[in-house]
């Protein structure tokens, strides 16, 4: 249980409520031990009431309406007592799983991009999920029972020991083949939930990107090749579930056998004791009674074992995330002004994933309120520089200074929220067309929200829809056409008025018109800000203050457009080429 040791710190946290629940079950286990009690001393009366022992009827009679009234009362006072058990422990187990998804979510948010392109999504959700209500049975329904089983078996064998010590210690002789046997069985359980919750894992990815690739799917035809994979990889998953079950199946039938014999050791050393005199009929009464009430928390230690090992696996794949290691940290909790001078010294960056060298002794300078335009070929290095901007990779080689400071030692969080970024594919949430836009500034108000979408050249096509800002977006926006998705994520960085705007190849969706319309728009948006424009065309980059060019990571070209016009090279052969097109 290694990895579910890292736990321990949310039993200190409620610790007060676990104990109360340990207190509550163990009132209301005692009460619920004596009961047989009760009926061995209502049998006993009746027998020596029949040998003469006792001579007064009335007095038998009354005992035992004392003792039916007194067994209805213990039984009514154990079950309030079990609710109240199961409102501090089950309680408990949620408000852990509530703490523990949040620390997953929030190590999630610390990780950084390249974490993301190494893991699938599917595998993330499901470690938040299901992974999670395994984990979350260990808190509740395991230590419920556990403390159950505890409680009942030191404070039943006590008092039966108490009555009968012989037959108390023949009761006993098939506990340990029961240990051995939940050791063994557990073990096994242990790595196939381990690989179940894989499997299931798998099965989450498949679908998610089936889901997400759906028009790919139908447009290709190849749904039948598709549902043949899933179907294959969910033989699979069924497979591996029922050789856990298999396992886990074994417990109860156990169990009961073990149980059975219990009762037949019972019956027949018992019953010779009787018969010699050492014992009296209603200590065979009790002992059947103590037995069976000891068979469900006998016959659980197979379930709850089986939790605790599935838990113990979902916490090992849930730790794996939690132990990873932020690529990107801030390194300050002092509070960055960020003005928006940026500087490149000698940056090269590699990606470990791919091993690709994006970007190759790039320098350059971008002074606070200019507007920089980055060109080059697919594949040159032009989303890299944006991605070091905004700090999601660190630099391999080189460094990046925001206002004379190494971006390392800036304020992450900072730096971050002044930078508006609008990404190549841009994603919008299931929500909203107004709540999107607000994602860039969550107080705006309704003035703010129209005059972003008025600059992004995309408030005329919200209007006519039915609901206008109020239409709710299919999954990743998926009701706009791609023009439209790109202009509500612009519309997103404008509102947020940072003082570093970032647009990659953000206008690639739309048609000239509408492109000249919306530069137009953000040269006055972005007066007084550092704006950088990744793009192929040279329409939007014609009016930055700085264009640079770059092939295969390098900087091969630099200067304004009327400069580069002039000269040989890629930006006046893509210049002239999208001029004939242009024409024609």
């Amino acid at each position: 249980m290694k990895a579910l040791q890292y736990l321990n710190k949310y039993f200190l946290k409620y610790k007060w409520r676990l104990l109360l629940g340990i207190i509550i079950t163990f009132l209301s286990k005692i009460l619920a031990l004596e009961i047989p009690r009760i009926i061995s001393n209502s049998l006993n009366a009746v027998e020596d009431y029949q040998s003469g022992k006792i001579t007064d009827l009335e007095i038998v009679k009354t005992e035992l309406l004392n003792n039916v009234l007194l067994i209805i009362g213990i039984a009514l006072l154990s079950g309030f007592f079990t609710f109240l058990m199961r409102q501090t422990i089950i309680v408990m187990s949620r408000l852990i799983e509530f703490d523990l998804k949040n620390e997953i979510y929030q190590q999630y948010q610390r990780l950084s991009i390249n974490f993301y392109k190494k893991n699938r999504t599917g595998d993330l959700m499901n470690r938040i999920s299901e992974d999670v209500s395994k984990v979350r049975m260990y808190f509740g329904p395991a230590i419920m029972y556990t403390l159950n089983m505890i409680i009942l078996f030191i404070v039943g064998f006590q008092q039966m020991y108490a009555m009968a010590p012989t037959l108390t210690m023949y009761t006993l002789i098939p506990f340990p083949l029961l240990s051995v046997s939940v050791f063994l069985i557990s073990k096994v359980i242990n790595i196939r939930s381990t690989v179940v919750q894989q499997y299931l894992s798998k099965l989450t990815t498949f679908n998610q990107e089936f889901f997400s690739g759906i028009n790919v799917v139908k447009s290709y035809g190849i749904e039948t090749a598709v549902i043949k994979n899933f179907d294959a990889l969910a033989d699979q998953s069924k497979e591996k579930n029922i050789s856990l079950y298999k396992v886990q199946a074994l417990f109860f039938p156990l169990m009961v056998l073990l149980i059975g014999v219990s009762n037949l050791i019972v019956i027949y050393i018992g019953g010779k004791q009787y018969i010699e005199g050492e014992i009296q009929i209603g200590v065979i009464a009790a002992f059947v009674l103590y037995v069976n009430i000891l068979t469900w928390p006998v016959a659980i230690v197979g379930w709850v074992t089986s939790m605790v090992q599935q838990a113990e696996a979902s916490q090992q794949r849930i730790n794996e995330f939690l132990e990873q290691v932020p690529e990107i940290k801030n390194n300050t909790t002092q509070r960055t002004e960020v003005k928006g001078n940026i500087e490149f010294k000698n940056v090269s960056l590699t990606y470990d994933d791919t091993n690709i060298t994006a970007l190759k002794d790039v320098s350059f300078t971008v002074k606070s309120g200019e507007t920089v335009a980055i060109l080059g070929n697919t594949g040159s290095g032009k989303s890299s520089i944006v991605n070091l901007v905004s700090r999601l990779y660190d630099t391999t080689n080189g460094s990046i200074l925001l206002d004379n400071t190494p971006i390392q030692d800036c304020n992450l969080d900072d730096v971050r929220n002044q930078i508006g970024f609008v990404p190549q594919d841009p994603f919008l949430f299931s929500d909203t067309i107004e709540n999107n836009i607000k994602f860039g500034k969550e107080d705006a108000t309704e003035e703010e929200i129209i005059e972003a979408a008025k600059n992004a050249v995309i408030h005329n096509n919200i209007i006519e829809f039915k609901d206008g800002y109020k239409t709710i977006l299919g999954e990743r926006g998926v009701t706009l056409s791609g023009g439209q998705k790109q202009r509500t994520s612009i519309a997103r960085a404008i509102i947020k008025n940072p003082k570093i705007l970032v647009f990659d190849d953000c206008l690639s969706a739309v048609d000239t018109e509408t492109e000249e319309k919306i530069l137009s728009n953000l040269e006055k948006v972005s007066k007084n800000k550092t704006t950088f424009i990744i793009s192929h065309r040279v329409s939007s980059a014609k009016n930055a203050d700085k264009i640079i060019v770059l092939d295969e990571g390098k900087i091969v070209q630099q200067g304004t457009h009327n400069q580069l016009i002039t000269t040989e090279g890629y930006y006046k052969e893509l210049y002239e080429q999208q001029l004939l097109e242009k024409e024609n």
